[in-house]
């Protein structure tokens, strides 16, 4: 099965949404949805969520699944808003309540925020697979990034979210709380395993010095050659030594606060307090 791949890239974020479907199906799913955020403002738009569903409803499609690769901390999800616009059920690998208990802690949200992953209709395992109409999709836990990352596998297509960038950018970082580069080394060797021929659709890219384009889609044959990070055969030690000292370097992504509190929700904002306005924490010196 080679499946029909939408992209939306959204340059704010360089992040980049999906609608996949099987060829000349009608049935879709919408992974890494983007919800705009003015941080100054503190105000949402959703230019980029109905770029999305313009192009479902002039396809005549229907939206079974609205999924996540991880809890993203550069963006927020537009899950909710899509569902209401297109339905479908949304799923997140079931190590989210691990995200959620971390990140519970870091902004005190109390007894009243569920750490259980209620917020979602689905937790995906390890192995689990579900279908897109007629088209079956099978779920890898790829941890590393965040301890809830997933890579959804649609026919010879593979979505690894932010686990692997395009071969001439490398790899996610691994400093988050919950991060591993020791794990993420593991889960692309997963990723890696799969036939050579496998698409592999990127959830961000940052065009690589010396390229004039954003690009979004590689194979797996290309990574195990081409990676910057981790080609070649790159051993274990290498990579670790590697990636640790690169994320040492690095600042924290603009709309992590926000983004987390967003999407540990399944993309719901935080409940409003007694005034009825609802509000991001920010915890100072807590990241």
């Amino acid at each position: 099965m080679t499946p029909d791949v939408k992209a939306f890239f959204d340059e704010a974020t360089n992040t980049v949404s999906y609608v996949v479907r099987a060829p000349e199906g009608r049935t879709c799913a919408i992974i890494d949805s983007v919800l705009d955020y003015d941080q100054a403002a503190g105000r949402t738009d959703t230019t980029s969520a109905d770029k999305i569903i313009d192009w479902v409803q002039a396809e005549g499609l229907t939206c079974a699944w609205i999924l996540e690769s991880h809890v993203h901390a550069d963006h927020l999800s537009a899950a909710p808003y899509l569902q209401e616009r297109l339905g479908g059920k949304i799923g997140i690998g079931s190590h989210i309540t691990v995200v959620q208990n971390t990140f519970g802690k870091v902004f005190n949200e109390g007894t009243a925020f569920q750490r259980d992953g209620s917020q979602f209709d689905a937790l995906f395992e390890d192995g689990d697979s579900f279908h897109i109409g007629q088209m079956r999709a099978d779920v890898m836990h790829t941890p590393g990034h965040t301890p809830a990352c997933l890579t959804y596998v649609i026919g010879d297509a593979a979505f690894v979210g932010d686990t692997l960038f395009m071969p001439d950018f490398g790899t996610a970082r691994c400093d988050f709380p919950g991060g591993s580069a020791e794990d993420l080394y593991a889960s692309i060797q997963k990723i890696l395993s799969l036939p050579d021929e496998t698409r592999i659709f990127v959830g961000h890219d940052y065009k690589a010095p010396g390229r004039d384009e954003f690009a979004w889609e590689t194979t797996v044959g290309e990574q195990k050659a081409l990676n910057v990070h981790i080609g070649e055969g790159r051993p274990l030690e290498e990579f670790v030594s590697m990636r640790q000292a690169r994320d040492a370097k690095l600042g924290m992504p603009r709309l992590i606060l926000p983004s987390l509190q967003t999407n540990m929700r399944a993309g719901h904002m935080p409940e409003p307090e007694d005034n009825g306005q609802r509000y991001f924490k920010v915890p100072i010196n807590g990241l």
